[in-house]
């Protein structure tokens, strides 16, 4: 079982950037992809990046080349750089871990990013 707690959200002027954080904890194995997702009003649910243990990143297109998704893997812990951040990135940005050949996930509560225009 894992325990997922993400941290960093807030508001934030067009252009501007946010650093989002989310610390894993519990028994789970090393062998894992650590991601983020977001849901604005009105919208189903993205993946906007994701990470494995070894560093292999995917970005959404639309985040692509604005947001970077990094990870501590001795701090179980995922981090989501966002830069020259837009209105369209409001919502309310979700941590998941989900560990390798069983197939399990584990989400974090969710922290609030509002970009005002």
């Amino acid at each position: 079982q894992a325990q997922l707690v993400e941290s960093g959200g807030g508001l934030v002027q067009a252009g501007g950037s946010l650093r989002l954080s989310c610390a894993a904890s519990g028994s789970f194995g090393s062998e894992n992809v650590m991601a983020w997702h977001r849901q604005a009003p009105g919208k189903q649910r993205e993946l906007v990046a994701s990470i494995n243990n070894y560093g292999m990143t995917t970005h959404t297109y639309s985040v692509k080349g604005r947001f970077t998704i990094s990870r501590d893997n001795a701090k179980n812990t995922v981090y989501l750089q966002m830069n020259s951040l837009k209105p369209e990135d409001t919502g309310v940005y979700y941590c998941n871990l989900n560990v390798t050949f069983i197939n399990t996930s584990y989400w974090g509560q969710g922290t609030q990013v509002t970009v005002s225009s």
